[in-house]
């Protein structure tokens, strides 16, 4: 397991405005404290139990939840009990997802978010709740207090690396990142956390996210802002095409810097756009790290309707066959063909297009003429590029995909043991 990579932006998919300086270290904004611990919920040791807290009771926040039918506790109880605009703490653990566990996972998660309470100084409607592991098993809760009491006294602005590492499980590296913004008012920070690696699956993915600032920003443009930015970022990501029961987003505005972002103002759209490439470059990583990846590929798909253009990015990003072909580097554009007219049965003849790594293999469902050992070298390289053409115009989407070798296979035939 590596520390934060540096340089943080690194995707040529990622759009970086001139407004935004990365910040060495990745540390937390002005206001913002955390801390990590060991409580002895992973089997194989470390850093397990996570708290983050906001100083400002005048913090605003944000958040995101999976869309699964058997969402877990953890997000059931932040849902319900939480105050969805006024979180100022997290507590977090990982190792167990607290997942299809009833009424004794509610009552942990409750627990959780009580001592979340006590250590970040605040009432328990403030606090989320964020649990990452293995599902089906139940959440020792004594293990979570005790550690989040240990978080809770070792919580300091520094505390950042160890709050990283104490909410990851099968990740490879470290998934943070903070830049410095540079708006009309002044110069504000944005920090995020975010693990995952496995399945992940667009609706929006499997993964923690924890993002911070300290700018002045209302409720409902926060609400807005990370709607936006997770519609482009963890909603376009998938590894394995597996949606799952704990997905959390949350953004926190703590206000130290005292810079206002005020609605429909310049600064707004600005803190926008580094929001949005911040969460887009972690979630290509998180699909980089798709437990075994060699490459991240990206298919751009564009047509006249919406949902078969929605349909066939996904086909084509979850197909074994396509993602495997990316893994050994090999351009077999045949099983893109296949990808596509899976997602659209009984539409033949279709007219698709196809271009891999700005090569065109297919146009109008025929092949054409293309250097084979000039696009062979193309898709050789850690990103790869897959652009489909569907009949008609006016929709666009895309989805950011790992390939799948034999290391994802290891891990999750072994995860449990």
């Amino acid at each position: 397991m590596s520390g934060p990579l540096s340089p943080f932006f690194r995707s040529r998919w990622v759009d970086v405005p001139d407004t935004v300086t990365e910040v060495p270290g990745a540390p937390l904004p002005d206001g913002f404290r955390a801390a990590g611990a060991a409580a002895g919920i992973k089997p194989s040791g470390g850093l397990d139990v996570g708290i983050l807290v906001s100083d400002s009771d005048e913090t605003t926040s944000a958040t995101r939840f999976t869309r699964s039918g058997t969402a877990a506790p953890p997000v059931l109880v932040t849902r319900e009990r939480a105050r969805q605009d006024a979180i100022k703490a997290v507590a977090v653990n990982s190792g167990n997802a607290n997942a299809a566990t009833g009424r004794p996972g509610m009552d942990e998660a409750a627990r959780m978010q009580g001592a979340g309470a006590m250590m970040g100084r605040t009432t328990e409607d403030r606090v989320a709740v964020c649990s990452t592991g293995v599902i089906g098993v139940q959440l020792d809760g004594s293990k979570t207090v005790r550690g989040l009491l240990a978080a809770g006294k070792a919580l300091s602005p520094e505390g950042v690396g160890d709050f990283q590492r104490s909410i990851m499980t099968t990740d490879l590296f470290e998934k943070r990142a903070t830049v410095d913004v540079a708006l009309p008012g002044g110069v504000v920070r944005l920090a995020a956390q975010a693990k995952g690696a496995g399945m992940i699956q667009p609706s929006f993915a499997t993964m923690l996210c924890f993002v911070e600032t300290d700018a002045v920003i209302g409720a409902e443009t926060a609400d807005l802002l990370l709607g936006v930015c997770v519609k482009r970022s963890f909603d376009r990501i998938t590894v394995d095409g597996q949606l799952s029961t704990n997905d959390t987003a949350i953004l926190m505005c703590g206000g130290a810097s005292g810079v206002v972002v005020e609605p429909e103002s310049e600064a707004e759209l600005i803190f926008g756009q580094a929001l949005d490439a911040l969460l887009r470059q972690l979630a290509i990583d998180i699909a980089r790290d798709g437990e075994g990846a060699r490459r991240v590929g990206r298919v751009t798909v564009r047509g006249g309707h919406g949902p078969n253009v929605e349909r066939v990015a996904r086909a084509v990003a979850n197909s074994p066959l396509v993602k495997t072909a990316l893994y050994g580097g090999d351009p077999n554009w045949g099983r893109i063909v296949q990808a596509v007219g899976l997602a659209l049965p009984d539409t033949a003849p279709l007219p698709v297009d196809i271009a891999i790594e700005g090569v065109q293999v297919c146009v109008a469902g025929n092949a054409v003429q293309h250097d084979a050992d000039d696009l062979q070298a193309r898709v050789a390289g850690d990103e790869v590029e897959y652009v489909i053409g569907l009949p008609g115009d006016g929709f666009e989407t895309e989805v950011f995909f790992s390939d799948l070798g034999h290391e994802y296979i290891k891990i999750n035939a072994e995860y449990t043991t």
